[in-house]
């Protein structure tokens, strides 16, 4: 299998030099281990989702750490979280010590993260390939094989069918270890309600209409999304306020971390299916927006994203916050453009005089034109 080279590999070794500790985590099968292999070759590899291994440890974890100091990738390290006292005090005795560590759960790894080695670990996060990453094999590629396929390395590499991969990663993992994570009895509501988020993609979050559908309460339905949203299975994009207490309490929009995982949890089989879903559309914005937040990440940095509505119903699906500058993106499925899209790009730049620095029209068709106000782009190329 080919290598795809990374984007946020720069960064990964940027952050080794200053840092004793790297934390890199991101859904399963999203290329962190052989990213890490390939960047700290000479350094010791460890899985710990192997049970021999994590009781080899045990016996004696100071040891084991001090032995492998000059170098070690431990993946999975949630899968024992006791380590991390001991990474901490190794760290504190040799300040030449250097440490890998590998995650598919967020909330499991990141806790332990805060707990025990803050300020001595840098933290990356690791999303399926970009299409920057992917770089001319998408150039030829159509934008609905492009959607079906989505960014696992399985798929561009290995060359397994996407829905192959999603089935696969959704039987192995999502229905194991995230139901475990969340203690579920009964399966068929699960499959409910994430088969009920697919098909909410690009829409606002609402808990109380999926708690009426699943059967099970609000909170449930909060808990279950949280525990998703750390396992990179999806995220939520927040709206746009100037005061920030209102971006942490009205409703965000939903989002996958995958869009052929959405594809698999709707049926979606190929290309002809997908041409004329009624979700076609929400799936090119979950393409796009994914895409934003990728970049974000690749380039080590916080997502600064959000979306625009206000209650007169104009909507923009993406503002960029750059301290006090402001850009904003249309998103269109559409393969010909019409002068109807900047509608509601012309209604923000009435409202938001001061802070708003650029817009742009990204969307499926080949005119491309920039103007001191407005840029048109296909999404290839943003």
């Amino acid at each position: 299998m080919a290598f795809i080279n990374r984007e946020i590999q720069s960064e990964l070794e940027h952050l080794s030099k200053h840092f004793q500790i790297i934390v890199l985590t991101g859904p399963r099968q999203s290329g962190k281990t052989t990213l890490c292999k390939m960047v700290f070759k000479n350094y010791h590899y460890v899985n710990l989702e192997d049970a021999s291994i994590r009781q080899h440890i045990e016996l004696s974890p100071k040891e084991f750490l001090k032995q492998h100091s000059k170098g070690i990738i431990i993946d999975e390290a949630q899968r024992y979280p006791e380590l991390f006292s001991y990474l901490q005090v190794v760290a504190d005795e040799n300040k030449k010590a250097q440490f890998v560590l590998t995650g598919s759960s967020n909330f499991s790894l990141m806790e332990k993260v805060t707990q025990s080695l803050a300020g001595r670990a840098a933290t990356l996060t690791l999303l399926p390939f970009s299409l920057k990453e992917l770089g001319r094999r998408i150039k030829t590629i159509n934008t609905d094989t492009l959607i079906i396929n989505g960014g696992y390395p399985a798929v561009w590499g290995k060359k397994t069918p996407p829905q192959d991969t999603s089935k696969n990663y959704y039987n192995t993992y999502i229905e194991r270890d995230v139901r475990q994570l969340l203690n579920i009895k009964d399966l068929s509501k699960f499959q409910l309600f994430i088969r009920l988020c697919a098909g909410r993609i690009g829409t606002e979050f609402n808990a109380s209409a999926l708690s009426s559908e699943v059967g099970v309460s609000v909170h449930t339905i909060q808990h279950w999304v949280s525990v998703l949203e750390a396992s990179y299975i999806i995220f939520r994009l927040a709206p746009y306020y100037r005061n920030i207490g209102k971006r942490l309490i009205k409703t965000p929009k939903l989002y996958f971390c995958d869009t052929a995982l959405v594809c698999f949890l709707l049926g979606i089989e190929n290309e002809k299916q997908l041409a004329t879903h009624p979700l076609r559309g929400g799936l090119f914005e979950n393409l796009i927006v994914l895409e934003f937040l990728k970049r974000r990440f690749n380039a080590g940095k916080l997502s600064n994203l959000f979306y625009y509505r206000d209650k007169s119903q104009h909507e923009i699906d993406i503002i960029c916050e750059n301290g006090n500058d402001i850009d904003a993106f249309e998103i269109k499925s559409a393969k010909h453009f019409h002068r109807d899209f900047f509608n509601n790009i012309h209604y923000l730049r009435r409202i938001m005089t001061d802070n708003l620095v650029s817009t742009c029209l990204i969307y499926d068709g080949d005119e491309e034109t920039r103007s001191k106000e407005n840029g048109i782009i296909n999404f290839r190329n943003i």
